[in-house]
């Protein structure tokens, strides 16, 4: 059997379709797997089983990004295409069923309206896939020793972004005498490129060096992934690492403000989140409102409501991970 799937040009938006992707490699055994995504995403699928080739399908004008991906598909048979981003590319190519995603966004989380692609109620959740090369590069870039907890102060708009010393001041909250995990290790994670170094640089340069590890711009997407499973916690903006981190397993808290956490809350039973006091509607009616400058709308998280939402979380997590 050979399957097209068409997912997401965004890092987050493309791991939320990997339940959809999972279900159908564990429903099709054998099955050959084209993955035409995101050039940011296509790491995200080096591992997948079965995966014949991804195609990066990089936005260009006039949608010829489209044409360009129907002419290598169009000479192949396929057995199933599930297009997500909506295309008419599943009814230009030959194939024995299709599955495509229509309306575009709506209310609800991002979750539900993917497994509603296929008729999954409730939807599956995200997965990673992992190699053992992976594994070993976490191991040795995240050695055995006292916990550590993942920060992730990027994101792909800076509307989205917490102020950088408040990811410092939740650190020493959680990891100094008397918080969730004392004597904890952090770790730095973000993409490659100028701009997420710089949005990193001020955490890092503000956490204590004997005790953080720097890994901005140094892991593919897989390597991340099993980097964030090694973690006892991770907290970061609305992004696709936030999304990467629940899906690895990591107990996971996403900040949110510009965007609503009931469409993109982190997914899975070792997450939270916590969310900006001031709404964006609220801020949006504001007379000086200006579209630029809505990272004053992150400022309106404070540490103690982070500090919090990773302090239940892991104090309901406790249990579990004593059994």
């Amino acid at each position: 059997m050979r399957i097209l799937f068409v997912t997401a040009t965004r890092i987050g938006d493309a791991v939320l379709s990997t339940g959809l992707l999972d279900h159908l490699i564990r429903t099709h055994p054998g099955a050959r797997v084209t993955v035409a995504c995101g050039p940011a995403a296509a790491g995200l699928f080096a591992r997948l089983p079965g995966l014949e080739r991804v195609i990066p399908l990089e936005k260009r004008g006039w949608r010829v990004h489209w044409w360009s991906l129907w002419s290598r598909a169009i000479g192949t048979r396929w057995d199933l295409v599930v297009d997500l981003r909506g295309s008419a590319l599943a009814w230009l190519i030959r194939t024995r069923a299709r599955a495509v995603m229509r309306g575009g966004r709506r209310p609800g989380h991002r979750l539900v309206q993917l497994g509603a692609v296929l008729g999954l109620d409730p939807p599956p959740p995200p997965v990673v896939w992992i190699g053992e090369a992976d594994r070993a590069r976490a191991a040795a870039l995240l050695p055995p020793g006292p916990p550590v907890i993942g920060l992730g102060p990027t994101a792909n708009w800076r509307g989205k972004v917490w102020p950088p010393e408040r990811f410092v001041a939740l650190f020493d909250r959680l990891a100094g005498a008397g918080g969730a995990l004392p004597g904890a290790r952090v770790a730095v994670f973000a993409g490659p490129g100028e701009a997420e170094a710089a949005m990193a640089a001020p955490v890092l340069a503000a956490l204590p060096r004997g005790r953080t590890i720097d890994l901005v711009g140094r892991l593919t997407l897989t390597e991340a992934a099993a980097a964030l499973a090694r973690c006892a916690l991770y907290i970061g903006n609305d992004s696709g690492l936030m999304h990467l981190a629940a899906a690895a397993g990591a107990p996971t808290v996403g900040l949110f403000g510009p965007s609503p956490p009931e469409d993109y809350a982190p997914c899975g039973p070792h997450t939270a989140v916590a969310r900006t006091r001031v709404p964006m509607a609220e801020l949006i009616a504001r007379p000086d409102y200006d579209h630029r400058t809505t990272g004053s709308l992150m400022g309106s998280l404070p540490v103690e409501d982070a500090v919090a939402a990773a302090s239940a979380l892991l104090a309901r997590l406790a249990p579990a991970a004593a059994q």
